[in-house]
């Protein structure tokens, strides 16, 4: 049907301004290390230690710009790491999702929640998703060719003019088909 780059996204959080100041000191504030795929994101210079009731993970990318709410994306792995259960949703959605401490130079903060495992989904430009005929929030199915292959389900479809087209898939995903950033995953249905 169609080609989308794929993008693997490992273990990253999303933080408020008032979270950022609590971990990095009063009017702190994001710096871009480098762009990422999607129009004005960025992987931040910043990194937190995320601490679990079972294990903890040092340098854990913040990617910016700042949120309007804190939000730690992991894989299944990672959560089973940490000893938390977090559940899988798409991204924004975290009423009832798992807790977790985040570690700074300048402070900690514990949320009650906001630990998710991020649903996969494919971002598609207004144009994009027009183009190929799909429409918001729509499930797909999505064929990754790496060295073991695999079909994925239940792809959600995520359109906004501020998107540029890319699948999204953790890194246990990634790493079950034998695939990287920059290679092409193919929409089958």
């Amino acid at each position: 049907m169609s080609k989308v780059p794929v993008g693997v996204s490992a273990r990253h959080i999303h933080l408020t301004q008032e979270h950022v100041e609590l971990l990095f000191g009063q009017g702190a504030a994001l710096t871009s290390m480098k762009p990422l795929s999607q129009p004005g994101q960025f992987a931040a210079n910043e990194t937190v230690e995320v601490i679990g009731p079972k294990g903890s993970f040092p340098k854990v990318r913040i990617l910016g710009p700042v949120r309007n709410l804190t939000q730690l994306e992991v894989s299944r792995t990672d959560a089973f790491s940490l000893g938390i259960h977090p559940p899988l949703r798409e991204s924004g959605n975290i009423e009832g999702s798992a807790g977790i401490t985040i570690k700074g130079p300048a402070g900690e903060v514990t949320i009650e929640e906001g630990v998710i495992v991020a649903a996969r989904h494919i971002h598609f430009h207004t144009s994009d998703a027009e183009r190929l005929g799909i429409a918001d929030k729509q499930r797909l199915s999505v064929r990754l060719s790496g060295e073991r292959g695999i079909i994925l389900e239940n792809v959600i479809a995520r359109v906004s003019e501020a998107f540029a087209l890319d699948l999204h898939i953790d890194t246990d995903e990634a790493n079950a088909a034998g695939a990287k950033t920059g290679d092409e995953a193919e929409i089958i249905g």
